[in-house]
């Protein structure tokens, strides 16, 4: 197997080290040492003309520059003029890829044993090993910014994230999609639950929503993931809370073997290309996710079954997905809508220089109940949704 490197010049002294990162990033080509009296405005133009920065100095220095370059790439991009919604999201994206670019020139080099070797440096080496594994025998550079990020996930897997519905702490892992948003967690929490002998999750990630239906009564739940830090992950959290006996987490896209009374997913939310496996769980590459979650349900529900679809409008406030796409997408499969339960507006704070806040503010989370049925079905006060399996379904924004 081969294993990227880095090489450079200290002095005179040719080196070189292993290339460390989970997210697939490539080596830098060109590395040229830094320290202490390196400038911000300096640092933008050397990570712009492709140059990465070895840092020598001072941690907390390191960590002060970050901020400063990205003070400076995020004023840059403010003084643009705003575009429509769709085309300003694709810019914000473009900007946050070329930001992410930039302040990933930042490296520090780990001593065997995953030592940090700077003034004021932090001990990294537990929260190193959880995500990459036993330590290499040589050195290894990596980017300082994935190294915070690496810090900051090993301090959320120890301590773990609250989660009111649950009554319990659900323990993240690096790379995997955090549950820090309490919405979509509260409508799986609050849904009318069926007659369920076994339940799938689908994109279980942290494991929160399998947990959650266990938490309420289901007697055995099958979660799924594509990720294996995922499955691991989920595997963790719910023998943590003593669902070991009754669950089990496959590493799969999409569907386990067979058929369930009660489906649920939260499929990534917005159609773009995600730049890291943080990212896949919020963009869905041209949307395939969440085509092939609809299109299976009718092969993977008992004849009586059950899925919930909890999605965002966001897309479609944005201009990023007809309005009509996915009750087509429903419809063509032939499912139909038994009702859609909708959570409160985002109380979330939103930067107020964000062209696009105003519509980020009027985000709704809704919780779709999907039937495979060939029967006319019509459910939900005041008729809110109706629709005839294979010939359309009337989806409403309730």
């Amino acid at each position: 197997m081969h294993i990227p490197s880095v090489s450079w010049r200290e002095g005179d002294v040719p080196r070189r080290a292993r290339w460390l990162t989970a997210d697939d990033r490539p080596a830098p080509v060109s590395v040229q040492v830094v320290g202490d009296g390196l400038t911000a405005d300096r640092a933008c133009r050397l990570a712009a003309d492709g140059v990465a920065m070895l840092w020598r100095g001072d941690f907390h220095n390191a960590r002060a520059l970050l901020d400063a370059m990205a003070r400076r790439i995020d004023r840059a991009a403010g003084r643009r003029r705003p575009l429509p919604p769709a085309a300003e999201f694709h810019r914000q994206r473009q900007h946050r890829a070329h930001r992410a670019r930039l302040l990933g020139a930042v490296l520090v080099e780990l001593g065997t044993g995953y030592v940090l070797d700077l003034r004021r440096a932090p001990d990294v080496a537990s929260a190193c090993r959880e995500v990459y594994g036993p330590p290499p025998e040589t050195t290894a550079l990596l980017p300082l910014r994935e190294l915070i990020g690496v810090r900051s996930a090993h301090e959320w897997r120890r301590t773990g994230i609250q989660v009111p519905a649950l009554g319990a702490r659900i323990h993240p892992h690096h790379g995997v999609f955090a549950p820090t948003r309490s919405d979509y967690v509260d409508l799986v929490a609050q849904a009318p639950l069926p007659p369920v002998r076994t339940a799938f999750d689908i994109g279980t990630g942290t494991g929160v929503l399998a947990a959650l239906l266990l938490h309420r009564g289901v007697p055995s739940v099958v979660a799924t993931d594509i990720e294996q830090r995922a499955v691991t992950c989920a595997q963790e959290n719910l023998h943590r809370m003593g669902f070991a006996d009754r669950s089990t987490v496959l590493r799969r896209n999409l569907f386990p073997p067979g058929r369930a009374d009660l489906v649920v997913c939260n499929p990534p939310w917005i159609p773009g290309s995600p730049t890291s496996a943080l990212e896949a769980g919020i963009f869905d590459r041209r949307g395939t996710t969440l085509s092939a979650f609809v299109r299976g349900l009718p092969d993977h529900l008992t004849q009586r079954g059950e899925a919930w679809l909890v999605v965002s409008d966001l897309p479609e406030l944005l201009g990023l997905r007809d309005p009509g796409a996915l009750p087509a997408l429903v419809a063509g499969a032939g499912l139909v809508a038994r009702d859609r339960l909708t959570a409160p507006p985002t109380t979330r704070d939103l930067p107020a220089d964000d062209p696009l806040a105003r519509l980020r503010s009027r985000e709704t989370i809704g919780l779709w109940r999907l039937a495979a049925t060939a029967s006319r079905s019509s459910v939900g006060a005041g008729g809110k949704v109706t629709g005839v399996a294979g010939s359309g379904a009337l989806w409403s924004r309730a």
